[in-house]
């Protein structure tokens, strides 16, 4: 079962909608990150992998084996940059891999077919 969700979906499209015009103040981007952590939780429910966007959230994700203590053994760590770029489609998954924009580690941590997010998408294109 998914996190219950805590942003009004509403709100966090809006945020991500100022985000994506360049538009958007640390608040906005605050509420676009965890917003779409949580679409993600949701489209892809597990424990398997921790996908991690400091400061402003974590979320664990993906079918497979549950994790309970300690370090994940599947995270991915991205700036807010970085993640919304992924999940809007506007960065390449591989590109921010070798870029060095994303920490990737456990053999589950790939989680390129997942991005870009669909609710994530402008409605508009």
């Amino acid at each position: 079962m998914p996190p219950r969700r805590r942003t009004d979906p509403a709100v966090g499209r809006t945020a991500l909608a100022a985000w994506q015009d360049g538009a958007a103040d640390r608040p906005q981007v605050t509420t676009a990150v965890r917003f779409t952590l949580e679409e993600l939780a949701e489209v892809a429910p597990g424990h398997a992998v921790e996908v991690r966007v400091p400061p402003f959230g974590a979320v664990q994700a993906v079918e497979g084996p549950r994790h309970t203590r300690g370090t994940p053994p599947n995270v991915v760590e991205t700036d807010p940059e970085t993640w919304l770029g992924l999940v809007t489609g506007a960065v390449d998954w591989a590109e921010a891999v070798a870029d060095g924009r994303i920490s990737a580690s456990g053999e589950r941590s790939d989680i390129s077919d997942l991005l870009p997010l669909q609710a994530a998408r402008r409605r508009d294109r």
